[in-house]
């Protein structure tokens, strides 16, 4: 795909059965980095757990086990290190467009992330997105224990967490669009109506109904949005 900004209409829709849900991984797919190596960056561990999420990225590695060893060298850290996070994260090229675009249509968007709670959720609240589901690290007396809280956001609790939001915002499962990148997208890409890889792993491209590179906006153009 190009890497320009698509031409595409912005008239909301009026008929509600012509909505769909737009189900949105957030490292590397929303925003461009990944969230746990810029706090890697923070404790010092920036490589090992590069490699690590590579490897996962890939699905060379069950993605529980690998967030639970990126996790561990966060220990120590300060929980002050989200805000700092949050304040380098940068969004994909064409992000906020495709966001405004579909809050014109009246579309909901979801996130769900197998990073964390504590940087996605002010992040979403910023563009005014309301389903946002993640891993939660443990603080304790304000400071990482190197664990995560509650279970993992795997590749089967993201598909889980698409149909939830279907339902709770009553679109059928038939007209959901899934936008991921890594491996740990794979059941919710299948579970969706509508499967788009984006600057993607060959493994994730393969199992796709649609690859799209560079901006996130260039989706518009693909049939799985007409309306």
């Amino acid at each position: 795909m190009s890497s320009s900004a698509p031409d595409h209409p912005s008239t909301p829709v009026a008929d509600p059965d012509a909505r769909r849900l737009v189900v949105m991984d957030v490292d590397s797919t929303l925003v461009t980095g990944e969230v746990i190596e810029m706090l890697a960056a923070h404790a010092g561990s920036a490589s090992l757990v590069a490699a690590i999420t590579e490897r996962a990225m890939r699905g060379e590695i069950d993605f529980a086990t690998s967030l639970h060893e990126r996790v561990a060298t966060l220990a120590g850290l300060p929980a002050t290190v989200f805000a700092d996070v949050l304040a380098e994260v940068e969004l994909t090229p064409g992000a906020r467009e495709l966001v405004a675009e579909l809050a014109a249509r009246g579309w909901p968007l979801g996130l769900v992330s197998g990073g964390f709670v504590e940087v996605v959720a002010p992040l979403a609240a910023s563009l005014g997105i309301t389903l946002v589901r993640a891993n939660a690290l443990e603080v304790v007396d304000g400071v990482l224990t190197g664990r995560v809280e509650g279970p993992v956001v795997d590749r089967a609790a993201k598909a889980a967490t698409l149909r939830d939001y279907a339902v709770r915002v009553g679109v059928p499962i038939e007209r959901t669009i899934a936008i991921g990148d890594g491996a740990n997208d794979l059941d919710m890409l299948a579970a969706a109506g509508f499967g788009i890889a984006f600057n993607a792993k060959p493994v994730v491209a393969a199992a796709a109904d649609a690859q799209v590179r560079d901006r996130l906006d260039a989706v518009l153009a693909l049939e799985a949005f007409a309306y």
